[in-house]
Order: structure tokens, then C-alpha cells, then sequence
């Protein structure tokens, strides 16, 4: 006999790819019979399990008209742009820039550099008028300024120069221009109200009403949505902004044939780099076309900016949500049909037979659900754009943001929905076919894999350590940190969700069983053996609750805070008001003098702007501010200073400080602080007192005097009012009425301002006339509805079809239960039991998850517990309720057909 070599006989290929997990290169009538069976397997899936399909495709549906709706109000404020009125007849508008920029250099990494827009007008000197006028091509270069006047009746108006009118192509349709400063021009609209050439209107400007002869009445034929405008002299006019040195605009006509281009070329060669304002390094810029709005709004593309922010904060959390319910939802409907799996492997199909069977199931539900979430996306986000359409900025539908709209959120369904189920399945179709056959009828897993025990672990203690650290920062900083809290925490709970269920369980089980009877046993025994199936019917919950209760109470957390410190702070019983024109200064000094007034205080609004780091990130904070008089202050506001004086609250360089910001700043009386003015004007003035009810007035304290030359228009708001010690109580209760004898400091105080016109009132003080943050406005309303409506109803929605889907999949356990003597009233008996288990669990565990960011957002803004109406909790556990109902009761009694609830067993 011959012996055998050493060298070994060739590897087979089979062999070769069972030994490198490779998959074999089939013959193409192998690859196309695997198709076709992987076809046959999907077609016949999806009308077996089209019940829980369809579950699946309202969730997931939903999920992508959401995101589509978002990105059709996003795509829609970004190309949003302040409309042309005023400068509806000017080829070009020179105006300041707009903008402040900060830059930093982070931890690590290279400078950055954030900007931000300045809620005032930025002003240019006047001597850029001259250079704009010899620029080439340019027929007529206008000033344009702009104050807030007020009719006799209290109606507001915007006055302007006449030669300013040729800007908004307004022609005199009577009469003729005005020729001195007793002679005013009016517009259609005011003089539809019975005025004429030569007739008599009485204006409050400046100070106080004066009559004004009408010399013509104005109109045009574009820019009809511009505001009412009264035209003076350009010298009066220009006496009544206050600013002699300094202008608004420069409205330019261009000559015939001067192209858009060319002229502001021409425009550009010849202006300064800055403005020419003292103290202000802004830029000049010169707008055409669509970009003339942006001089008339100053201050919309930084609302736009807010908006976009906070809805972009908002869509990303939309797009967490939506994730997290696709995903989950895919899951469950591949988890519950395991068993099913599991056989087809074990009666010969093949992992990759199964896998594209599964795959063409989701795909073909996703195309699905892409298609009812497109189409509803579309009015979805109109609904949503009518909702933030506010304020002086439009919000443009182009032809292409539908369609993208509708891909957006179709494209995110089709592309996560098949690996999301192919994922799902890894784990049975992995399994050789003798252990697939055990595992056909293997109950689910009593134990977690350790690995999500391990993770969710490190989340909850990541969002209790990040609500920890929220409660030591301020501003953005512990906002970021609180949500950050959230996001965590829920998380943790899905990945927790067994052990979680467990507890649950422990505590609800005994009293359920002793409640329900054999209801309550079949309850108990079912969700002992379930608990996954338990905690993904109480994550949406959850999820919903914990959303919803931050949002609802984050808002009233801080204005309750905010109220009670402005209430505080209050010490006027009277307060006088102006109307949209506002109040002039020499209103508050002629309150003084009225008889039974003790002291006196207008006040002023702005905004700073305040440059800083956060986590070595350069940021731009908008903060807005008081500006008061010193004089009388102690009278009617209390800031309940804790250092300084707040009677050097004088003159142009000086402030008071709140006492978080001042620790943050790391500043004290004597000390400087560098900041911003509202039009971009630096200053550093030295602090001179801090102050404790910071939340209620605001983070700075100015005088009136060092904001006034740095607004868009210097009026007080309010005039702060405290009366004699014996007069305040009639005093405040006659001024809400209105009425007031002659010993009335309120008919006084009335009398004292009747040359102000007729839209001053005065009535009694509350502490939202000081508050710094107003009530809620209708933009803020708009995103409440939104952040509220639109993702809890979303939220609720996973709700209703991950409880059916569930509902669906136990429909063999209910055919047994009737089987062996379940009667129909212990069955449904015992399905409201496990639907009050799951929704109870879900609201506390959800209470539980909401209040350590909200917390931690109270006690480091406001300093107090998180505040949350109790009518709003119980519209939301009474949602939630109706959610879980409508979810398990309802497929509950049809699922399984005449042996679930119907009068036979079978």
C-alpha cells in the first residue's frame, strides 16, 4: 500500500464559506428561485398580518408627515423675508448693518465666530447723505426717519419727512406739501376719518398733543400695507426723532437706465467703512430688491432666527420621537411573529430567504406609509405655517417646498423602515433550523440581555448627572442641560423597560389581583409573563408624559416666578400707559406734579446684548432690560438690592446688575461690564448696585438716559405712579373703573396728561407692567400649539397603535383563554385592568421622568419647584387614558373574531 501524503485534500467551497461565514456564490436560477420564494413568503405575510401592518403604517405614517411638516415650516422661514412697503419706490436703501459678531477661541480648536441681530436700529451719521447724493447714478438720495405718533383718539401712526414720501411713492391727491412745522400732510387712511385740506388734526409726537393744520392728503398705489403715515417738514420732523446727528436710512432713486447692479456699485465705492456713529463700529450696507425689507424691520430676520432656532430644537426632537416610534413599532410587529419565524427556519427556509421576505414586507409598508405621510404633510404644514405667520414676516410657500416637504419626511420612512426590520429579525433567522424548532414555541426571554441593562444604566445616570449640572449654570446652559436630562431619561426607561416592569408589577400586581378577582389574576399572570411586552406598551406613555409636562410646564414655571418677583418688586399703585406710540419723557415729569402724587418713575425698554462662553463656545445672549429713572425710583420699585446704591443710577455710565448674572460675570459695585446697547453701540458701564429680583426685572437696570439715544424710538412705556399713603387704596380701585372725583389722585394724575392725548390710560399697577417677560405672546402661543398639539397628539397617536399592534399579536392568547372558560366579562374585565396597569404605570414613571429636568430648569433660572396647572395634568392623563383605551379595548374586542369576546369558545 501506498502511504498518504502530507498534503490535505482542497477545501470544499460550502465548507470554506461555513468555516468564514461568507455567503456561497449561487447559480442564477438558485438566486432567482430564493427571490421568488422570498415573494411568495412576503405576499402571503402581508395579507396574514395585515391587521398589524396597518398598525404599523398609521404610526409610521404619521411619523413622516410630521417631518415633513417640519421641514415644510422650516424650508418656509428660511426663505421668509421682511416685506418691501416703506421703500416700495427706492431702487436702493443704505442703512446700517444689522448685525453683531463675537468672536472666541474654544477649548482646543480653532476661533469661532457667532453673530446675532440687534434688536434697535442702527443709525448712520448724517454725513453719509452727501457721499450717497454724488454717488453716479444717482437721481435723488432721501433721509428717512421715522417717529411714533398717536391721533387725538389714541389710533397710531408713523410720522415721516415729506421729501421720504417720494420713497413709498406716495402723490398728493389734495391739497399741497407742507410748508412749516404747524402743517402736516396725511395719508388715505387717517383721512378717511373726515379730514380735508385746511381742516385740523390733533397729533402727539414728541410731547404733548398739538394741532397741526392739514395742508393735503396723500395716497399711493403701492405699499398698501404700510402702516399710516403723516408726513412733516423734514426740519420738524427731524426735531421730533430726537437724533439731529444722526439718520435711519437713505432711501436713493436711481437716474433712467441705472441698473439694479450698477448701482449699488456706485453706491458702495463711495461710502465710509462704518457708519460714522460714535461708539457704534457697524458697517454700512447697501439693499435692493427683496433685501430693501430688511431697513424697514430691523428686527425680523432675528425673530426669524429665534424661530428658527427654537423649531429647529423642537424638529430635532420630533425627529428623535419619530425614530424611536418607527423602530419600535417595526420591532414589535417582527417580535411578535417570532414563533412564526422561527418554524419557516426550521422547516428549511434560509436566513437570507427570510430576511428579504421580511425586507420586502417593510418595504412595501413603508412605500405605504410614505405615501399617506406625504400627502397629509403638506396641509399639516400649512396649518403650522398659520400659525407662526406673525408680525411683520411672511412666510413664503415656493413651488418646491411641497415636493421636498413631502420627501423629507417620505425618504426618512422608506429608508429606516426595511433595515429597522431586517434588524428586528437577525436574531431568528441567525438560528440553525434544530434550534429555530425550540425556539417556534419558546416563550420570550425572563431575563434582559445584559448589554441593555448596562446602557440604560449609564443613561439614567447621565441625565440625572446632566440635571445635576443644570442646576449650576444659567441661560442656555441649564436649558441645554435640563433637555438633555430628558432625552436621557427616557431613553433609559425604553432600555429599562423589563426591569422597570417588574417593579411595576410588585407594587400593582397584589392590589390588582384582589381588586379584579379572576380578572385581576389573568391580568397580573399575563403581564408577569410579558414583561417586555408590558414596558413597550408603557414607553410611549411615558415618552408622551414626560414630553408633554416639560413643555407645558416650563413656560409657567418661569412666568410664576417671573410674576411674583415683578409683584415684589412693586411699589407703584397707579400706572399710565400710552398705547403703541408709548408715553415721552416729559410725561413722567408732568405726573410729578400732579396733586397726591408722591413719586413718579417712566419706564423704558430695550435690549443688550451680551457676549460670553458656554462651554468655551463664543455665544451672543439677548437680554432685555429696563431703562428707569433714579429720580422717585425708590418710591415705586424695590429691586431689593443687595449691594451699591441704586440711587447713583445716574448719567450714562452707570448700571445695576441681578445677582446670578453678576456672579457669573464675576462682577461687583465699582466694577465694569462690557456690553452691547441695543443698536450695536459698546459701552462699559460701571455697576453701581446688585440687585435680587433679577427673574422679574430683568438682568440689567439702566437709566432711562443711556438707552434713549439707542432705541428706535424713545418712549416710555409705562409711568410708574405711587400716590399719597391716603389715598392709595381709592386711588387704585377708582383707576380701574376709570373714574375719579376731584380729591382723586387718579382723576389728578388723568388731568395731569390730557395733553398727551386720548389713548393715555391710567388704571392700576400689577407687576406685569414690570415684568421683563410680558405675557405670552402670540408667536409663543404658536409654537406651544405646535411643540404641544402637533408632537403630543403625534406621541399619542404611537400610543394608540403600539398598544393595538400589541392588542393584535395576543390574539391566539385570547382564543385559548375562551377556550378553556374565560367568560366575555372576566376577558374584557381583564383587558382594563392591564390597560389601567400599563396607563398608571406610564403616567407616574412619566411624572417621575419629567420633573427631575423641570427641577433642575426651576431651581436654576427661577430658584423655585417646577410649576405645572393641574387642569393641564389632567387634560394629559386624561389623553393619555383615552390613548391606552382606544388602543387596547378596542382591538381587543374584534381581535380573534367570535372566540375572543363573542358568544361561543369554539
Amino acid at each position: 500500500m501506498k502511504r498518504r501524503t502530507g498534503t490535505a485534500a482542497p477545501e470544499s467551497a460550502a465548507a470554506r464559506n461555513r468555516r468564514t461565514g461568507t455567503a456561497a456564490r449561487e447559480p442564477l436560477g438558485v438566486r432567482q428561485g430564493s427571490r421568488r420564494a422570498s415573494a411568495f413568503l412576503a405576499r402571503r405575510s402581508l395579507a396574514t398580518h395585515r391587521r398589524a401592518w396597518a398598525a404599523v403604517i398609521v404610526a409610521t405614517g404619521a411619523a413622516a408627515a410630521l417631518i415633513g411638516a417640519f421641514a415644510f415650516v422650516i424650508g418656509s422661514l428660511l426663505v421668509a423675508a421682511p416685506p418691501v412697503q416703506r421703500y416700495a419706490g427706492a431702487d436702493a436703501v443704505v442703512a446700517a448693518d444689522q448685525k453683531v459678531s463675537y468672536t472666541a477661541k474654544p477649548w482646543g480648536s480653532e476661533p469661532r465666530t457667532t453673530t446675532a441681530y440687534l434688536p434697535e436700529r442702527a443709525r448712520l451719521d448724517r454725513s453719509v447723505l452727501a457721499a450717497v447724493a454724488g454717488a453716479d447714478g444717482v437721481a435723488q438720495a432721501v433721509a428717512d426717519d421715522s417717529v411714533p405718533v398717536s391721533t387725538g383718539d389714541g389710533r397710531p401712526a408713523v410720522g415721516r419727512s415729506w421729501p421720504s414720501a417720494a420713497l413709498t411713492r406716495y402723490a398728493l391727491a389734495e391739497g399741497r406739501a407742507p410748508r412749516d412745522a404747524t402743517e402736516v400732510v396725511l395719508d388715505g387712511v387717517l383721512a378717511a376719518g373726515g379730514h380735508a385740506p385746511g381742516g385740523r388734526v390733533v397729533l402727539r409726537a414728541d410731547g404733548a398733543a398739538r394741532t397741526y393744520t392739514v395742508s393735503g392728503i396723500a395716497r399711493t398705489g403701492h405699499g398698501g400695507d404700510a402702516p399710516p403715515a403723516v408726513f412733516f417738514t423734514e426740519s420738524r420732523l427731524t426735531a421730533l426723532a430726537g437724533h439731529p446727528g444722526r439718520i435711519d436710512a437713505i432711501g436713493v432713486v436711481a437716474e433712467p437706465g441705472v441698473s439694479r447692479d450698477a448701482l449699488r456699485d456706485a453706491i458702495g465705492a463711495v461710502l465710509p467703512e462704518r457708519s460714522g456713529v460714535p461708539g457704534s463700529d457697524r458697517g454700512v450696507r447697501v439693499l435692493t430688491g427683496a433685501e430693501r425689507g430688511e431697513a424697514e424691520h430691523v428686527d425680523a430676520l432675528g425673530g426669524r432666527g429665534d424661530q428658527l432656532a427654537l423649531l429647529g430644537s423642537i424638529g430635532g426632537t420630533v425627529l428623535m420621537v419619530a425614530i424611536l416610534v418607527i423602530a419600535s413599532t417595526l420591532s414589535q410587529a417582527i417580535r411578535q411573529r417570532s414563533g412564526e419565524l422561527a418554524l419557516l427556519r426550521a422547516v428549511g427556509a434560509s436566513p437570507r430567504q427570510l430576511r428579504s421576505a421580511i425586507g420586502r414586507e417593510a418595504g412595501r409598508v413603508s412605500a405605504a406609509a410614505a405615501l399617506l405621510g406625504g400627502v397629509g404633510s403638506v396641509p399639516l404644514g400649512l396649518a403650522m405655517r398659520s400659525l407662526l405667520t406673525t408680525g411683520p414676516l411672511p412666510l413664503p410657500v415656493p413651488w418646491w417646498l411641497p415636493p421636498a416637504a413631502v420627501l423629507a419626511g417620505g425618504l426618512l420612512v422608506a429608508l429606516l423602515a426595511r433595515p429597522v426590520a431586517m434588524l428586528a429579525a437577525r436574531s431568528i433567522t441567525r438560528l440553525r433550523p434544530a434550534a429555530a424548532l425550540g425556539a417556534a414555541t419558546a416563550d420570550e426571554p425572563s431575563e434582559p440581555g445584559r448589554f441593555r441593562d448596562v446602557a440604560g444604566v449609564v443613561l439614567a445616570f447621565a441625565g440625572i448627572s446632566s440635571a445635576g449640572v443644570a442646576t449650576t449654570q444659567s441661560g442656555q446652559a441649564a436649558g441645554a442641560a435640563a433637555s438633555g436630562a430628558a432625552m436621557s431619561l427616557v431613553i433609559a426607561v425604553a432600555l429599562l423597560g423589563p426591569r422597570i416592569s417588574r417593579i411595576a408589577l410588585g407594587v400593582l400586581g397584589r392590589p390588582m389581583r384582589k381588586a379584579g378577582g379572576v380578572s385581576g389574576f389573568l391580568a397580573e399572570r399575563a403581564a408577569s409573563a410579558h414583561t417586555r411586552r408590558l414596558a413597550t406598551a408603557f414607553t410611549p406613555i411615558v415618552l408622551v408624559v414626560a414630553f408633554v409636562c416639560v413643555q407645558l410646564a416650563s413656560g409657567p414655571t418661569m412666568e410664576r416666578a417671573s410674576g411674583h418677583q415683578a409683584s415684589a418688586a412693586l411699589r407703584a399703585n397707579l400706572v399710565a400707559t400710552g398705547g403703541g406710540a408709548g408715553l415721552p419723557a416729559g410725561a413722567a415729569e408732568a405726573v410729578r406734579e400732579a396733586p397726591g402724587v408722591a413719586a413718579a418713575t417712566g419706564v423704558l425698554r430695550s435690549t443688550v446684548v451680551l457676549a460670553d462662553r458656554q462651554a468655551g463656545e463664543p455665544v451672543l445672549t439677548r437680554l432685555p432690560v429696563l431703562g428707569v429713572e433714579a429720580r422717585g425710583l425708590s418710591g415705586t420699585l424695590d429691586p431689593r438690592v443687595t449691594a451699591g446704591d441704586l440711587d447713583r443710577l445716574t448719567g450714562g455710565d452707570a448700571v445695576a446688575v441681578g445677582a446670578d448674572r453678576a456672579k457669573s460675570l464675576d462682577v461687583g459695585p465699582g466694577d465694569r461690564v462690557a456690553l452691547r446697547l441695543g443698536d450695536g453701540t459698546r459701552v462699559e458701564p460701571r455697576v453701581v448696585a446688585v440687585y435680587g429680583h433679577a427673574l422679574g426685572l430683568g438682568e440689567f437696570l439702566f437709566p432711562r438716559e443711556a438707552l434713549a439715544g439707542h432705541v428706535s424710538a424713545a418712549r416710555d412705556q409705562v409711568v410708574l405712579i405711587r400716590t399719597g399713603a391716603g389715598a392709595e387704596t381709592g386711588s387704585g380701585s377708582q383707576a380701574a373703573s376709570g373714574s375719579g372725583s376731584g380729591a382723586d389722585p387718579a382723576a389728578a394724575v388723568r388731568r395731569a396728561l390730557a395733553p398727551y392725548g386720548g389713548g393715555v390710560v391710567v388704571r392700576a399697577a400689577t407687576g406685569d407692567d414690570v415684568a421683563i417677560a410680558p405675557p405670552v405672546s402670540d408667536g409663543d402661543n404658536a409654537v406651544i400649539v405646535i411643540g404641544v398639539g402637533v408632537i403630543g397628539g403625534f406621541a399619542l397617536l404611537a400610543v394608540v397603535s403600539t398598544l393595538a399592534l400589541i392588542t393584535i399579536g395576543r390574539r391566539g392568547e385570547f382564543r385559548l383563554l375562551r377556550m378553556v372558560g374565560t367568560g366575555r366579562r372576566q376577558l374584557r374585565r381583564m383587558l382594563v385592568l392591564e390597560t389601567g396597569l400599563v396607563t398608571f404605570a406610564g403616567l407616574v414613571i412619566g411624572t417621575a421622568v419629567a420633573a427631575v429636568p423641570l427641577t433642575a430648569f426651576a431651581v436654576s433660572l427661577a430658584g423655585t419647584a417646577p410649576y405645572l396647572p393641574p387642569v393641564h395634568y389632567a387634560v394629559i392623563a386624561g389623553a393619555v387614558a383615552l390613548a391606552a383605551a382606544a388602543g387596547t379595548l378596542v382591538p381587543g374586542a374584534s381581535a380573534g373574531g367570535r372566540f375572543v369576546l363573542g358568544r361561543r369558545a369554539g
